[in-house]
């Protein structure tokens, strides 16, 4: 969903810097409005658009896949030993993020709403006070004791105060709002800017295509008499009613604007031409869409027609019909799966593999050298220390501590997880006893997602360890 959003801006910034850059200042007021309000809903659109076309044409060169590297001795090894480590603290989280950041968004929804409604509430009073008069083609709400000027879908609000003069000029300008029905423009805005509240471009796209409304019925009304308009809008500054999704006629911030835009010579057929340039920029962003992966899938080379593909494929439909797996088969599974380091025996055979993983051997309680976590170095004791220090912090950071929230225990649940590291550093065999069964499937998963390390050996040989790991789970009460 972040990656959508920010998409999303994205796309509305490049689309509104091009209008600000070339469409802003031309006269062709229908097409800007199109212009607007198309691309700010296209925004939400494209990244929904992905062509298989598109990902197709990318040449392989930008897919290579490099094939592993095998290095080191290949001696035999024997023994299994055992370690115990320190009891890992787990302590349930007190504050869900994600709960946090959807309530944040649900409470800037609700305000937002709040203030649409507000908005409507103040024009309901307006229409409260007001006296109606039916034409043929919309209605004229008259307000007493009043200069303000605006237009609601097929509703045209006037002050009373307004002279007879200014009134001929204020009604077939807001009359042009009303047969482009304008206002729908706006609400479509109110809309997105309720859902999409956080995104500044929504506010900065109705603001602009406001402008672009006042400018298109300014254009209309001033070829009959473009002296007298000015005039009109120059005599004075009326008092209006701040409402984001009506057409004012009175608006301070606009008026110069507006007589900038009356004084500017139509802008000539050559300068349309401009519109086509966001031709390339929605290829770009189709070629984009097309090419990125939010469902983050592997990209996999282009020989998907070998007899390796081809094998995995058929490896895949029987782990599929089988559903679980031995855990001879999880084991010889993580031969294929795990990348090779220095010094990892290569085995010719996943039977051999499979005999070495599963020899049990004597517990001991000393080993000449401990298996290695990543990054870690040193002497047994710093080994063994660096091995613990970043074995809890990986546990730490990757237990959900929400696999309790429905459950009735309170207090410290204890349990101990049973893991091995063989002889090629793989971590295997993990087992679990716990109060929860949630508790055991969570402990499970963290654990073999622990990275691969280097073995541990003795008399020059690998082993593997087993390890034993007290976890004390505190549950919010």
């Amino acid at each position: 969903m972040t990656h959508y959003i920010l998409q999303v801006f994205v796309f509305q910034l490049l689309f509104f810097t091009v209008y600000h850059l070339l469409l802003k200042r031309e006269t062709f007021f229908n097409y800007n409005r199109l212009y607007l309000l198309g691309t700010a809903l296209l925004s939400f659109v494209l990244p929904f658009m992905q062509f298989d076309v598109i990902n197709q044409q990318i040449p392989t060169l930008f897919r290579v896949e490099l094939p592993a590297v095998f290095i080191g001795d290949t001696s035999a090894e024997v023994s299994s030993l055992s370690q115990s480590l320190d009891p890992i603290f787990i302590a349930q989280s007190t504050i869900a993020w994600s709960s946090v950041f959807l309530a944040v968004y649900i409470l800037g929804v609700l305000f937002s709403a709040l203030i649409f409604v507000l908005k409507l509430r103040k024009l309901a009073r307006i229409r409260k006070t007001g006296n109606f008069i039916n034409t043929s083609h919309y209605r004229i709400c008259e307000i007493p004791n009043s200069k303000e000027a605006f237009t609601f879908l097929r509703t045209m609000y006037l002050g009373a105060a307004i002279s007879e003069a200014e009134k001929a000029h204020i009604t077939a300008h807001e009359k042009v709002h009303i047969d482009q029905w304008h206002t729908l423009d706006l609400l479509v805005f109110e809309m997105l800017k309720m859902v999409f509240w956080f995104n500044p471009m929504v506010y900065l796209y109705q603001k602009q295509l406001q402008s672009v409304h006042e400018f298109t019925a300014d254009q209309t009304v001033a070829k009959q008499d473009k002296t007298a308009y000015y005039q009109n809008l120059l005599s004075q500054v009326f008092g209006t009613t701040s409402i984001s999704f009506i057409n004012t006629f009175f608006n301070q911030s606009l008026i110069k604007k507006r007589i900038i835009m009356l004084q500017k010579s139509k802008s000539n057929r050559v300068s349309a031409l401009k519109y086509l340039l966001v031709i390339p920029f929605i290829a770009g962003m189709l070629v984009y869409t097309s090419c990125s992966n939010d469902t983050k899938e592997e990209v996999v080379s282009s020989s998907q027609d070998t007899e390796v593909m081809q094998k995995i494929t058929e490896l895949s439909e029987a782990i599929m019909k089988v559903g679980e797996l031995t855990d001879a088969e999880s084991n010889a599974l993580k031969l294929l799966t795990t990348e090779n380091q220095s010094g990892d025996k290569i085995y010719l055979s996943v039977e051999e593999y499979l005999e070495d993983s599963n020899e049990e051997g004597i517990p001991m309680a000393v080993i000449e050298n401990v298996p290695t976590y990543p990054g870690c170095e040193g002497d047994n004791d710093e080994k063994k220390a660096c091995f613990s220090e970043n074995l809890t912090k990986f546990i730490v950071n990757n237990f959900d501590t929400s696999v309790a929230d429905d459950s009735s225990l309170t207090g410290n649940a204890r349990f101990v997880v049973q893991f091995k590291i063989n002889k090629v550093g793989i971590v295997q065999d993990v087992k679990v006893r716990a109060p929860l069964p949630e508790l055991e499937r969570e402990a499970k998963r963290v654990i073999n997602q622990l990275p691969k390390m280097k073995p541990g050996t003795q008399k020059g040989e690998a082993v593997n360890v087993m390890y034993s790991l007290p976890i004390i789970f505190k549950i919010n009460g």
